[in-house]
């Protein structure tokens, strides 16, 4: 489907979403425009949607990708064909309007240097985690919303050999990984067909030969499935979850995998998420920059605390 037939629904913001720069639009229910260019956030008063006419443009996009939105799915995420992310949702879950966040993906084309450049990691923070990548080690990255997760997790995929295959599964796609073996896969859950969760499409994944296998985001019982991927051969796994620090990623990652799994206990999930994970990347955006602030080196045995001040490998103040 081509960009410009979502378009003529979407015509008050069209610059917006042609525009090189801004990484985030966002109408709120009240019908305010805002978008977040570089590190500046404002409000775009001269825009708005006439009343009536966001919802049912909304409508019909959902429709022509396959999926629904009305009052009983009022929740919507898919990917536009230039590869943005929309989120939305409708009333009665908000009111009196729509909600709507599109993310562009202004870095979809970033290398190690550029991220260097623009001071999101250090040249020996980049050499440790390419490094890490290409001896296949199990990386996880932490971060907030929006503090650029999926552009490190896409940018150290250009890291993996070329005769690699690469399997890809994520809620919604939007991971662009330039890589000649790529096998890209998303969940359905919000469809006309049948709902097929994140983690029954992981599990469908491990069965196509994977080299390497990146999940766009861990958030729910596919933590169990990843970690027993990971403990039984599966090297080289790239993986995002949200967290406030590498420490708290570590203990998120146990937290969700025992979802998966009731009769396991939390002793025995921490020793697997320790044994499965080799080094955790904490992403902190401040003020609007995002950066680095934590590598950390996942041991197999220790207390937490002797682990995180022996094996943090990299720091920002």
């Amino acid at each position: 489907m081509s960009f410009e037939v979502i378009i003529p629904f979407l015509r008050p913001i069209q610059p917006l979403l042609e525009s090189a720069t801004i990484s985030e639009i966002m109408v709120n229910p009240d019908g305010s425009v805002w978008i977040e260019e570089g590190s500046d956030m404002r409000q775009l008063r001269e825009i708005r949607f006439d009343d009536g006419a966001l919802q049912t443009g909304l409508e019909v996009i959902a429709n022509r990708f396959g999926k629904k939105l009305d009052a009983d799915s009022p929740i919507l995420n898919l990917r536009l064909p230039d590869g943005s992310r929309l989120a939305a949702m409708i009333p009665p879950v908000v009111n009196p309007f729509p909600l709507v966040t599109i993310r562009r993906f202004t870095t979809q084309n970033f290398t190690l240097a550029d991220l260097i450049r623009v001071g999101m990691l250090t040249e020996q923070q980049a050499a440790t985690l390419a490094d890490a990548v290409r001896d296949g080690q199990n990386i996880l990255i932490a971060g907030s919303t929006g503090s650029g997760k999926s552009t490190l997790l896409g940018v150290l995929a250009h890291a993996i050999p070329e005769h690699e295959r690469i399997l890809l599964i994520e809620d919604t796609a939007e991971l662009h990984i330039r890589k000649p073996h790529v096998v890209s896969a998303e969940s359905q859950t919000d469809t006309h067909h049948s709902q097929i969760t994140f983690d029954a499409l992981l599990r469908a994944v491990l069965r196509h030969r994977p080299d390497r296998i990146i999940v766009g985001e861990v958030r729910g019982p596919e933590a169990r499935t990843l970690l027993d991927a990971m403990n039984t051969g599966h090297r080289g796994t790239l993986a995002t979850i949200h967290a406030s620090s590498a420490m708290e990623a570590l203990y998120r990652m146990g937290t969700l995998a025992l979802r998966g799994d009731v009769h396991a206990d939390t002793h025995r999930i921490k020793e697997e998420v320790e044994r499965c994970l080799d080094l955790v990347v904490y992403i902190a955006r401040i003020d609007g920059k995002r950066f680095i602030r934590e590598i950390l080196e996942v041991v197999r045995e220790g207390d937490p605390a002797l682990r995180e001040a022996q094996k943090l490998l990299t720091t920002h103040p």
